[in-house]
């Protein structure tokens, strides 16, 4: 599926900073108040926190969107991950999104599992 410009950069910075171990590039990405829900995890909240939680995290990882929707400011994006787009799929997520008054969307909530 094909995103949109704005949606798709959310998702190829999200890449690239993951790939760089940037934890600061991937906190970037979040809103202030921003959710990271990972399986067996406690829930990380906060742009601070989810710096914290990204550190020495980080290695190859291609993300493949399968529908997405947006209203006004805010919208979703439910996808896939692997650590090679040509590899298989090793988990699932949803990205929920909102867009800031400059027209710039970050992650309010990022829910992933594995396969």
């Amino acid at each position: 599926m094909s995103l949109p410009d704005e949606l798709a950069r959310v998702l190829r910075d999200y890449e690239v900073s993951w790939a760089k171990s940037d934890a600061a590039g991937l906190a970037a990405l979040f809103t202030e108040d921003g959710y990271v829900l990972r399986p067996g995890r406690s829930p990380v909240h906060g742009r601070e926190a989810i710096l914290a939680a990204y550190k020495n995290s980080g290695g190859p990882l291609a993300l493949k969107a399968y529908a997405y929707e947006t209203e006004g400011n805010v919208g979703y994006i439910i996808g896939g991950y692997s650590t090679d787009p040509k590899s298989p799929e090793v988990g699932k997520f949803v990205l929920a999104i909102r867009r800031d008054d400059s027209g710039k969307w970050f992650i309010v909530a990022d829910i992933d599992n594995g396969n």
